[in-house]
């Protein structure tokens, strides 16, 4: 005999009560999280730009030399199309840069960890890269790649290449012995090693590794800007020093300052749910 059909709908209706009041929990658990960070940061915010506004207008500083922020914040209202378009333009550059490093410095991690040779034969090449002066090699890029969005990923992407590459090594050599013995006592390949252990051991790595690399891709792509670029943030900055119209350059720093603080907070994000499981994600508040 079947079920009356009251008590299927009760039943369904119960299961979407349940499921209605999970998704509260965990909206509400998020919220509260989100403003357990961010309530601290925002008053010590607060703190440094009442003190900033207080010690230009006591001292009388004039604007050319450091802007109020009454200022800076009206020059962003005023031009705030302005703000928004260059900033998604050094964002793209920026973003392009640290997906084409990282994946790079990946790579070559993985090369590495399979190999001390490999390794030896690679490293002081990536040395060399992280060596060499940005600043000497921005206007050669000019030349090599023209004016536009080459310049900017190929800066970004130099910035993010060495960190991501050495904390990723270190990660896939960071294996418990335990686990990598009881893997080859089960005459499991390299690969198998590799995606059943290494992989999942040198994510904690890589993401601060990321976490790192990702506000550096920014500054990549403000220094491309600077020499080559016709477009973004840094070019802004750029104008706006050599006119002496510091809130303007404030005002882009500040914008800068907001899409850094952004990827790194989606990149914190990331590892927290990809990381649930991992020490450093325990909630221990």
């Amino acid at each position: 005999m079947s079920l009356p059909a009251l008590g299927e709908r009760d039943w369904a209706g119960e299961t979407a009560s349940d499921s209605r009041g999970r998704r509260r929990w965990q909206l509400a658990r998020t919220f509260k999280g989100f403003a357990f960070d961010a309530v601290p940061a925002l008053a010590g915010l607060s703190v440094a730009l009442g003190a900033w506004e207080a010690w230009v207008r006591i001292e009388d500083v004039k604007a050319y030399l450091v802007p109020a922020p009454s200022s800076v914040a009206q020059r962003l209202y005023e031009r705030a199309g302005l703000f928004a378009r260059e900033g998604l333009n050094t964002l793209e550059g920026a973003l392009l840069g640290f997906l084409v490093g990282a994946g790079v410095a990946l790579v070559l991690a993985t090369v590495m960890a399979q190999s001390r040779f490999l390794e030896r034969a690679i490293f002081p090449l990536a040395i060399l890269v992280k060596v060499t002066p940005i600043v000497a090699i921005a206007p050669l890029l000019t030349i090599w790649f023209g004016f536009g969005l080459m310049p900017k990923v190929f800066i970004a992407a130099l910035i993010v290449f060495f960190p991501v590459m050495v904390n990723a090594l270190v990660g896939f050599r960071s294996v418990n012995p335990n686990s990598l013995a009881l893997l080859q006592s089960l005459a499991a390949s390299r690969g198998e090693i590799f995606v059943k252990l290494r992989l999942p051991s040198s994510l904690p790595y890589v993401f601060a590794a990321f976490k790192v690399s990702i506000p550096l891709s920014v500054i990549g792509a403000v220094v491309a800007e600077w020499f080559s670029g016709d477009r973004g943030l840094g070019r802004v900055i750029y104008i706006a020093n050599n006119n002496l119209d510091m809130p303007t350059a404030f005002a882009g720093i500040f914008t800068l300052a907001i899409i850094g603080v952004g990827l790194f907070l989606l990149i914190t994000y990331a590892e927290r749910r990809i990381l649930f499981w991992h020490e450093s994600n325990i909630d221990a508040r």
